[in-house]
């Protein structure tokens, strides 16, 4: 069942419960409201998300590669290649593409310094269809970067998806600009809603986290 949420969309709501408690589980993604976290950005977080630790658990990651893999099936059967983002998404994009028998590409964040200096590899053909694959999206810059690296080479890129979305408005802002549909495994907001339910928060956190997640250039004031 697909849920529409902020502009953008979760594949299957039942199981973007079951991703979140896993995630917690495997501390893939730390909650800290009271003792925040300094992103590279210079925010303070209460959150901290790094997916790459999936890549540990063969279970989750199978999960998390088979629910991709169903739904480009429904919505995108016919798509020609799967990219992945450098680096976090290339090894989900790898698992897709092997499953889906498709060419798998990967977008470096520049393009190389020698060599063919080349930014996309494994290759993306001029008109030929693509999705996007992604670990986590905060602001949207390193996807959106992506996609512009794709439509400037004449690729057409039918969406973004991904393991976890904080849901800033920012990026979907920027997604929007581009006309570019997100499809999210799990978001902020579910992810928040099983950490109480599990009893990684407290209620007296909700508000702190919330508040977080408004503004979080300014959190806290």
């Amino acid at each position: 069942m697909i849920d529409t949420k902020d502009n953008y969309i979760i594949i299957d709501k039942e199981f973007s419960r079951e991703i979140a408690k896993q995630l917690l589980e495997i501390n893939a993604v730390v909650l800290r409201p009271k003792n925040p976290f300094t992103w590279s950005s210079g925010w303070n977080s209460p959150i901290y998300c790094d997916n790459r630790l999936t890549l540990r658990y063969p279970a989750i990651r199978k999960k998390i590669y088979s629910h991709m893999v169903k739904f480009i099936q429904k919505e995108y059967p016919q798509v020609d290649v799967i990219t992945g983002t450098a680096t976090a998404g290339i090894p989900h994009a790898a698992w897709v593409a092997d499953s889906l028998d498709k060419p798998l590409a990967y977008v470096r964040a520049k393009a190389k310094a020698y060599g063919l200096g080349n930014q996309i590899e494994g290759g993306v053909d001029k008109g030929q269809s693509t999705v996007v694959i992604e670990d986590l999206i905060s602001t949207g810059g390193s996807a959106v970067s992506v996609i512009e690296a794709l439509q400037f080479i004449g690729g057409n890129v039918k969406g973004v998806i991904c393991i976890f979305t904080y849901g800033f408005a920012k990026a979907s802002e920027k997604f929007e600009r581009l006309g570019i549909p997100v499809y999210c495994l799990t978001d902020y907001k579910t992810l928040i809603d099983v950490a109480l339910k599990e009893g990684h928060i407290q209620k007296s956190d909700i508000e702190l986290l919330n508040a977080w997640r408004e503004n979080p250039e300014e959190w806290p004031k």
